[in-house]
């Protein structure tokens, strides 16, 4: 790698269902130490920018709240899309979705189409890669790989969407491994960008969102001068630009986002959607309760619990009564042995 692109900077945008490792993956990249290790920490409430340097690399990174799922109302949707487009402005050089191996893709594959409408196909073809979490759940001796091609067809679907681009940071070798995982990360973005053949893409939303934060910035500029000079970038510096860049992102507003298009309100009564929602369902069940190893079985239990307690809460259920029983199961095998 050229000097010049070991220091070029990488802008990379986090996103995920809540407590799907938005925070754990940030806090990975730049060697974050993360506090709050409860429940409460997998929930991202704001959108926030984070700068550093990882592997040689200046990064700079937004995490962005689950403003995709069905909890979160149209007004919230506006904001926590307009935030993380403004922080992340020009544009990123990736979307790094958190997806987590022990629960159903469902909401993933939703999270794809938004990104679709909201960006165009490129953004997620040429410029998004699937961050595996929670891998906790795999057998000690399973490669992530074989585990994918093996038993969850839905994630692969995924993987395909985004260019067949995905990657985990959760390794089992200390912190030399961490490092060296971040660092694959990073090589695997910049790949991507040399694919696609240019360093970001374009498209009108964050082109409008680079627009308003042209003007606010000299809006801004001459505010700090007195007020003596027009409202055009004339006469103003880059060095001024930079200096009130933050402030900018942080009030230059929501953006033109047609919320409603993207996010269709359908009106379907609960007695019409049940049939297909539980046979659905039940095609899973039948197709995973075969699993060999208890792993399978009680990652399904936790998907499950999950989706029937539904929203941010019943998330964390599932992914705790995941978590448990499946060290009760690897409990009861070591006896056995």
């Amino acid at each position: 790698m050229s000097a010049s692109a070991s220091q070029s900077e990488l802008r990379l945008v986090v996103l995920g269902r809540t407590g799907a490792g938005q925070r754990s993956a940030l806090s990975s990249i730049l060697s974050l130490q993360d506090q709050d290790q409860g429940p409460e920490a997998a929930e991202v409430q704001e959108s926030s920018k984070h700068r550093g340097e990882a592997a040689g690399r200046q990064v700079t990174i937004v995490s962005s709240p689950a403003w995709f799922s069905s909890d979160c109302n149209p007004e919230e949707r506006r904001k926590h899309i307009s935030s993380f487009i403004s922080l992340s402005s020009p544009s990123p050089h990736a979307f790094l979705l958190c997806v987590p191996v022990n629960q159903p893709s469902d909401g993933e594959a939703k999270a794809l189409d938004v990104l679709t409408k909201l960006f165009g196909p490129s953004a997620i073809s040429g410029h998004t890669m699937v961050l595996f979490t929670h891998t906790e759940v795999l057998e000690e001796d399973e490669q992530l790989e074989e585990y994918l091609v093996m038993w969850r067809k839905d994630l692969l679907e995924l993987v395909e969407r985004c260019g067949d681009r995905y990657h985990t940071l959760e390794t089992r070798g200390g912190e030399p491994e961490e490092r060296k995982a971040v660092e694959e990360l990073l090589e695997k973005v910049e790949q991507a960008v040399k694919e696609s053949g240019n360093e970001d893409f374009s498209c009108p939303l964050y082109q409008e969102a680079e627009e308003r934060l042209r003007r606010k910035q000299v809006e801004l500029v001459r505010q700090r001068r007195g007020g003596e000079m027009n409202n055009t970038e004339e006469n103003v510096t880059e060095e001024e630009m930079e200096s009130v860049r933050e402030e900018a992102e942080r009030s230059v507003g929501d953006l033109d986002v047609d919320v409603d298009s993207i996010f269709p309100s359908t009106s379907v009564s609960p007695s019409s959607s049940a049939p297909s929602f539980l046979w659905s369902w039940w095609e899973k069940l039948t197709g995973w309760i075969k699993w060999p190893s208890f792993v399978r079985r009680e990652a399904l239990l936790g998907a499950l619990v999950g989706l029937f307690v539904g929203g941010p809460f019943g998330g964390m259920v599932g992914a705790t009564v995941g978590s448990v029983a499946t060290e009760v199961g690897r409990r009861k095998t070591q006896k056995t042995k």
